[in-house]
């Protein structure tokens, strides 16, 4: 299992999840050029993509021509019902998807199946978008694998992807609890905010419960899954979205190394960028004691 940040931030998103030969985007916020140039920069191409995933329907999370790339490259999108009618409003690349008969449908808290032993849940998040997601994606081998003991569980691989989310609760971090690498949202800092000189109305809405995560909300987010997962488990923590007029680098990476080291933790703390693609991340190594004791319950038939 291989995660790949292509592109974060308020001008664009696209995250690419590997299983198994299996490719999936999370979201499409880029064109299909510059998706298919951040591909290049990991060594990659779009024939690596089986699949998209969106999360909501801001203009930074799709865009028109790669919608009508992923039709002409019969490429399926999942979606929740709940984007359909912004999609159909201004989308004729989505018209032709739903044409084609490649669009699937997710529900809120419900797994399903993008690909054999590659299974994956969808998060409902307070966010002024409309209806919002984050993703939990689990690959496991199938029954009969090494180290599945041959009882039907196997060794999972796990991804918790969160970000454009004003505020988070106890369920959220339950559910992102024992992934391998957790990618959240750590938008900006509070004091950079209310001193960026934007409008009242639009730092409101970035501090509102429906806007982005602060430093400190996504660490305390981080912390809350931590104490949730079996001690060793989380691998990667992933910095998603920052923004470039109210928040700094420097900033978001304290806040979270701050927490590590309070906890005593060694993860891997990745920054993701705007302007190019980071680096790719392997789950690839030989299963934990804390991967195999877990199991992915995939639904046997393709959610539609």
């Amino acid at each position: 299992m291989r995660f790949t940040v292509l592109a974060s931030g308020s001008s664009g998103n696209a995250s690419l999840v590997q299983s198994a030969g299996f490719g999936v985007l999370i979201d499409v916020g880029l064109g299909p050029r510059q998706i298919g140039s951040r591909l290049a920069q990991v060594g990659l191409s779009w024939s690596a993509v089986q699949a998209v995933l969106l999360t909501h329907t801001h203009a930074d999370h799709w865009k028109e021509a790669t919608l009508l790339h992923l039709h002409r490259s019969q490429i399926p999108l999942w979606c929740h019902a709940g984007h359909h009618t912004v999609l159909r409003t201004y989308s004729d690349g989505f018209l032709a998807l739903h044409a084609a008969g490649l669009v699937r449908s997710f529900e809120a808290n419900a797994e399903f199946q993008l690909a054999p032993q590659f299974c994956c849940r969808a998060l409902p998040l307070r966010h002024d978008g409309g209806a919002t997601f984050g993703f939990r994606l689990e690959s496991c081998p199938p029954p009969s694998s090494p180290g599945s003991g041959g009882d039907g569980g196997g060794a999972s691989r796990a991804i918790g992807y969160v970000a454009d989310l004003g505020c988070w609760d106890e369920e959220l971090a339950t559910q992102l609890a024992d992934v391998d690498i957790l990618a959240v949202e750590f938008n900006h800092d509070v004091a950079l905010q209310q001193a960026s000189g934007r409008t009242p109305q639009l730092i409101q809405r970035v501090l509102g419960e429906e806007g982005h995560l602060s430093n400190a909300q996504a660490a305390s987010l981080v912390r809350a899954v931590l104490e949730r997962s079996t001690a060793g488990r989380l691998r990667h923590l992933v910095q998603l979205h920052l923004s470039r007029e109210c928040n700094r680098p420097a900033l978001a990476r304290a806040a979270a190394q701050t927490l590590l080291e309070e906890l005593g933790l060694a993860i891997g703390l990745h920054t993701a960028e705007q302007s190019a693609a980071s680096a790719t991340l392997h789950l690839d190594a030989v299963a934990s004691s804390a991967a195999a004791s877990r199991s992915c319950k995939c639904p046997t038939k393709s959610a539609r």
